[in-house]
This record gives structure tokens, C-alpha cells and sequence, in this order.
């Protein structure tokens, strides 16, 4: 999948609705699992540990539970309320959370941590389910 938040919005639409005026007449709901972790470098100042780090990522998508992913760095938006502090993010979408708990025990997943986890200082990992 392509890193570029256009395709995310398209890819998303298939899985989530966005259009507050559907009702369930209309679409029927899968329900997903969001994985979304924020990196922070030891080193953040150096290009070459985020290279490290977003090559380690893209290893990471190959894990066969994921539906979709995203590798994200900040955006150039400033308002107060947007945190821009973090190097990378990491987006992952699963069918349920079986399929991240697989995730969280597959050999890729186990070996981006023990590579990459040297390269960051501080992660913060939000999931969220389908309400």
C-alpha cells in the first residue's frame, strides 16, 4: 500500500464509513481493529536512524494479519492541538483483535522489535475498536 494519505482515505472507505448521513439501511459495518503507534529517536536528529526505522516499518507490513497499513512522519501543520514531536507513525489495520494478537506474536513483528527498538527513545501505542 502506498504511504500517501490519499490512498489511506480510499483504501479506508472500504472498510469504514465516513458519511455521517449513510445509515445501516444503506451500508453494513465491518468491524476492525486500529493499531496506531507514534516513534520518538534516541538520535532524533539523525536521518539515519529514521531511514532505519521507516525501512524497519515497511518490513513490518508484510505481516500476513494486516489488512491495510500507513507509515507516516508529522504533517506541516501547526496548531496547538497537533503533536508533532514523534519521528514516525505506524498505522495498522486488522479484521479483529485475534488477528493483532497474532500480530503482536509473528516472527516480522518480533524482528523489527529486536532491530529497530534500539533506534527509539519512547513509543506510544493507541488501539481502538469499532463502537
Amino acid at each position: 500500500m502506498s504511504s500517501s494519505g490519499q490512498d489511506l482515505n480510499t483504501q479506508l472507505s472500504s472498510v469504514v464509513l465516513s458519511d455521517s448521513a449513510a445509515t445501516a439501511d444503506h451500508v453494513t459495518m465491518r468491524p476492525i481493529f486500529i493499531h496506531h503507534v507514534y516513534f520518538w529517536l534516541t538520535n532524533p536528529g539523525s536521518s539515519e536512524d529514521k531511514a532505519r526505522l521507516l525501512d524497519g516499518l515497511r518490513k513490518l507490513s508484510r505481516v500476513s494479519t494486516i489488512k491495510k497499513f500507513h507509515i507516516g512522519i508529522p504533517a506541516a501543520t501547526h496548531r496547538d492541538v497537533i503533536e508533532r514531536s514523534y519521528a514516525a507513525s505506524w498505522l495498522a489495520i486488522f479484521e479483529d483483535q485475534s488477528a493483532q494478537d497474532n500480530y503482536q506474536e509473528d516472527p516480522i513483528h518480533l524482528k523489527f522489535i529486536e532491530e529497530c527498538s534500539s533506534l527509539w527513545s519512547k513509543v506510544i501505542v493507541y488501539d481502538s475498536v469499532d463502537v
